[in-house]
């Protein structure tokens, strides 16, 4: 039975440059499909993926992914903003790598961009009055 889950995927940088994804297709016949990726060389990267293929191999793959030093969670998260808390500081502006938060020129208010949002949680330790949460 195939089945297909959405994942995060946050690689040491000691990783980045490693054929990872090419194992799970090889290796574990799994499909995957990109939905959001942040890799640089040197440095620690975050890739998003909708992976699809029976229990077993995805299992199988998870594990894999575990022991060679990758982060995985499930993308069954949200992240959202608590609006009473919300300051509009802008310190989340400048730490999203995904670029979901944007300041509005006219009204200087930060506006949040949940569907650019991965769930990396980035925002969550880098806003002062703890405005962002994630809800399970």
């Amino acid at each position: 039975m195939a089945r297909a889950k959405k994942v995060v995927l946050r690689f040491p940088h000691r990783l980045v440059d490693k054929p990872i994804i090419y194992k799970l297709v090889k290796d574990y016949d799994l499909q995957f499909n990109i939905l959001k990726a942040s890799i640089t060389p040197e440095k620690a990267g975050l890739l998003v993926l909708e992976l699809s293929g029976n229990k077993k191999d995805y299992d199988d793959a998870m594990a894999f992914l575990t022991k060679a030093g990758v982060e995985t969670q499930p993308l069954a998260q949200d992240v959202f903003r608590n609006e009473e808390r919300c300051t509009h500081c802008g310190a989340c502006v400048t730490i999203c790598p995904f670029g979901a938060f944007s300041v509005d020129p006219a009204t200087r208010r930060v506006e949040f961009q949940q569907a650019k949002c991965v769930a990396c949680e980035v925002c969550i330790k880098a806003c002062p009055p703890r405005a962002m949460e994630v809800r399970l």
